[in-house]
């Protein structure tokens, strides 16, 4: 996968905006929350973003990922190169992690973006 093709992917989702608050990081957002990051301050040149918990155990043990930096214990997981990872198994995680972080948003949030 591209970087402009997770970039395409994460801007495909509901509701997403992306800010560069760290310089270079591309921080993709619904209703204000991370849900994916791009670039070098938190991802260090990868991608990091939200998985479920057995999603964080699995990538994590058999060695695909890395915990992120800082997010860990929120269980974000960190893979340091895009070119290798197959482009519909990264959208399948991007829209969960999209979906774990609009989950935790107040009802009227969501209601404003149009959420369900």
């Amino acid at each position: 996968m591209s970087p402009e093709a997770f970039d395409a992917a994460c801007r495909a989702l509901p509701a997403v905006t992306m800010d560069r608050p760290w310089g270079s990081d591309q921080v993709y957002k619904v209703g204000g929350k991370m849900f994916a990051v791009m670039g070098d301050a938190i991802a260090r040149g990868g991608v990091s973003f939200k998985v479920s918990d057995v999603a964080y155990e699995v990538l994590i043990e058999t060695g695909r990922a890395v915990p992120a930096p800082y997010l860990a214990r929120a269980r974000w997981v960190k893979f340091d190169d895009l070119s290798g990872l197959d482009p519909a198994e990264v959208e399948n995680w991007l829209t969960t992690a999209h979906g774990l972080v609009a989950a935790k948003l107040t009802r009227a949030v969501r209601a404003g973006l149009g959420l369900r």
